[in-house]
This record gives structure tokens, sequence and C-alpha cells, in this order.
């Protein structure tokens, strides 16, 4: 009884980081499951050759010798044998791993997509440009990307600073953004969901807040958001937001952010043309509450030290309508 405790506890432990929002074995998108298959496959075959490896070793540990075993020519030939049989078979595993790897990879690298996402990696924040053939309809957004379940879409990986990395364990591998360089990774989502990602590569002292969700939504959808998305920020009629507005223009804040529809088109900062769409701010550090946008303004750095945004000067009465005028965009 006391074993299959011991067991089946050992068997919990191993097997707890095996699921979550950014396990590697909770594929559901095409190259997360190839991936998947390769590493069930690694490990199941690597487990099996360190069990025999084993079972082996203790043999020959427990194996009784009263006296130095003579000379043995045919002993030695099958011993010989037996090292040349393990050297082939070494081989031929890891020689089927490469193979392996590499059918996967292809696999992954799907040449047909819907459409492109240009996603550039900044400290630490990820802007996202929706590209469409007529320019007039592409948009940009931040931190969340909106993807049609079903559908191959192509993500051009860039950055404007140090490498990063773009990782979404559940529906792809890891790929660097490296500076003067394109990477291109095809993402597919084989479920609606929100799957969290990360820059998987150390950029600097905020690394650790630099997430990246990817939303699969229906087509139907996907298509009204990205129709939204095209669109101005819609005006408020709400007394505060319309102050805000004007209490935003006035200060620096428009000489880094854009919001479609009115002068400021600061590119600096994300585009905050429908920042209360966006689920999280802060690259996910904190959820989208006029609360956290309110705070995130009057001390960004306190919140995440090191980042480009500045704290702005501003009264009480600033604050409240310029989290107002936030919120109102839609």
């Amino acid at each position: 009884m006391t074993r299959r405790i011991i067991g089946a506890l050992a068997v919990c432990a191993l097997s707890a980081a095996c699921t979550g929002p950014q396990s590697a074995m909770d594929a559901h998108g095409a190259s997360a499951i190839h991936l998947k298959q390769l590493i069930i496959w690694i490990v199941a075959i690597c487990s099996l050759v360190w069990m025999l490896v084993m079972v082996v070793l203790i043999w020959a540990l427990l194996r009784r010798r009263t006296e130095p075993p003579a000379a043995n020519p045919s002993r030695e030939r099958r011993m010989a044998g037996t090292v040349i049989l393990a050297t082939v078979a070494t081989v031929v595993i890891i020689t089927g791993f490469t193979i392996a790897s590499f059918v996967t990879t292809r696999a992954t690298n799907a040449n047909d997509a819907d459409f492109t996402v240009v996603v550039r990696g900044q400290q630490w924040w990820w802007e996202l440009n929706y590209l469409d053939p007529d320019a007039s309809r592409g948009f940009k957004t931040a931190n969340e990307i909106h993807i049609p379940v079903g559908r191959n879409v192509k993500l051009q990986l860039e950055s404007s600073d140090v490498i990063h990395s773009f990782w979404v364990p559940s529906l792809a591998g890891k790929l660097d953004l490296i500076p003067g360089r394109t990477n291109e990774l095809t993402i597919r989502a084989e479920r609606a969901g929100v799957y969290r990602g990360q820059c998987a590569e150390f950029c600097g002292l905020q690394h650790t807040h630099m997430s990246v969700f990817v939303i699969a939504d229906e087509p139907a959808a996907f298509e009204a958001w990205r129709d939204a998305q095209r669109r101005p920020a819609a005006a408020s009629a709400d007394a505060d937001a319309v102050a805000g507005q004007a209490v935003f223009l006035a200060k620096p804040c428009a000489a880094c952010h854009t919001i479609r529809g009115t002068s400021a088109t600061g590119t600096t900062g994300p585009d905050l043309t429908h920042l209360a769409d966006r689920q999280t701010i802060a690259a996910g550090a904190f959820d989208t509450t006029r609360g956290s946008v309110a705070a995130w303004i009057a001390d960004p750095q306190t919140l995440k030290p090191g980042n480009n945004m500045p704290m702005v000067p501003m009264s009480s009465d600033e604050l409240r309508q310029l989290s107002a005028y936030m919120m109102s965009l839609k």
C-alpha cells in the first residue's frame, strides 16, 4: 500500500507541469500538436533506453564473481557484438530524432495563410500591425492577437530594440525576434479560446511582464472584431470622457500614442484607439479596469519599473477624466 501511495505521488509530481495556460502539452493548434507528438516520442524512446541501461547496470552490480574471469574468446566476441549493436542503435535513434525533428519543423511552417500580422517586440510590450492588401484597411493594436478558428495566420516577427522570443506553447513553438531581421511563424487554433504566451528570451528588467494573448474567435466573431478595429475611436457623450480627451491631447500622451480619429499620432507607445476592448494593459500585467488604468497613468514606473512611459504630472480631476476617456475607447 505504501509503495502505491509513493508511486502515485511520484506520478503527480512528474505530471505537475504538463498542464496549464502555458503548457506545450496542452496543444490546441496544428503546430503545437505536431510538437507535442514529437516530444512524446522522444521522451518515450529516451525513457526506454534509460530503463534498459539501468537494468543492465543493476544486473552487472548484482552479479556474483568469485574469481577474475578467464580469457574466453567466444565471450569477448559476444561482448564486442553487444557494443557494436549498442553503437548502431544509438546512431539509428539519433538519426531518427533528427529526421523526426526536420519533418515536424516542415509541418509547423505552413506556406498558406489567410492574412499576415506583423508582431514587433518592444521593451516590454508587443506591437501588432494587421496587414491588408488595401493599406487603408490595415490597423494596429497591442498585446492581444485575435485570429479566426481553423485558419492559418502568418506572423512576421520583428524587434525594435533587443532580441525577444515569441512563444504561445498551446499553438506553436517559439521563435526569436531579432533586430534587423524578419522571422516568420504560422499559427492556427483548432478551437476558440484565449491562449497565453510569453517573451521567452531575457530582454531586460521587465522580461517576465511581457505577456501576449492569442484570442481565437469563431470566424464571424473575428470578422466583427476586425471591422470594429478598423474604425476610429467612437466619441463618448460622458462629460468626464470628453474632458479626458482634451487632457490627453494637451499632455505629452498625444506625442507617444495614436488614437485614430483624433490629432494624436504618436508611435512610441501602443495604439490606444480601442484600448478598452483589450483584456489587459501593460502587456498582461493588469486587467483593463478604470482603477488599473488610472494607477498606470499616475505612476507607471512604480507598477512596471524601467518601462518607457514617463510619469506625467496631473491633478486628481485630470486623472479621473483621463481614465474615463481611456475606458470609453472601444
